[in-house]
């Protein structure tokens, strides 16, 4: 059983801290947030344009979280069922603003890129992701990270699927280009 240490109890349960949370005590969310809260800033951070905006997205997330923590039914993975709120939540925003771009699915071709591991590191990844225009960074971290499939995307975004298709497919073009960009970069400083 996964026990959680704190001040408020030297041997409560996750399930224990769950049913305290239902019932609104305070000390309860309190230590669920210490719990949760990294994790759960990650996912807000790859969904959001700034660090600042991730902070304040998690927040709101948690807001939801003990808003609707009556409705989690302890059927499959907490944790699961309040990454999928975090995403909701920050993915919320854009929603709103349409930022999506539709393309013409004929004009989509999945670019072919051949990768130097040697050359390339998971922090220049994970940074030219970040770089991406939030439309096309939404779908892929949706798509290439979390699994969601394109009838998900769409649903989530209240987008069509080609239009999930197609910025998925922009943003690989796009990462296409800066991975290569680099690969040349950094052949040139090897020689």
């Amino acid at each position: 059983m996964n026990l959680v240490l704190t001040k408020y109890s030297r041997h409560l349960s996750l399930n224990q801290l769950i049913q305290n949370c239902k019932k609104q005590d305070i000390r309860a969310q309190e230590q669920l947030y210490r719990l949760f809260a990294n994790k759960l800033f990650a996912v807000c951070l790859k969904y959001s344009n700034s660090h600042q905006q991730a902070e304040d997205n998690l927040q709101d997330g948690f807001i939801t979280i003990f808003g609707k923590i009556k409705q989690y039914q302890d059927k499959g993975s907490f944790e699961g069922w309040m990454k999928r709120i975090m995403i909701n939540t920050t993915l919320q925003k854009y929603r709103k603003e349409r930022v999506f771009e539709i393309i013409n699915e004929e004009q989509l071709k999945e670019p072919e890129l051949e990768i130097d591991e040697e050359l390339l590191s998971v922090d220049y990844l994970l940074l030219i992701i970040q770089e991406l225009p939030e439309r096309y960074r939404q779908v892929f971290n949706l798509y290439a990270l979390d699994g969601y499939s394109h009838k998900e995307i769409a649903e989530m975004l209240e987008i069509t699927t080609g239009t999930s298709k197609s910025n998925l497919c922009r943003a690989r073009i796009i990462l296409k280009e800066k991975i290569e960009a680099n690969q040349v970069k950094m052949a040139m400083y090897s020689i």
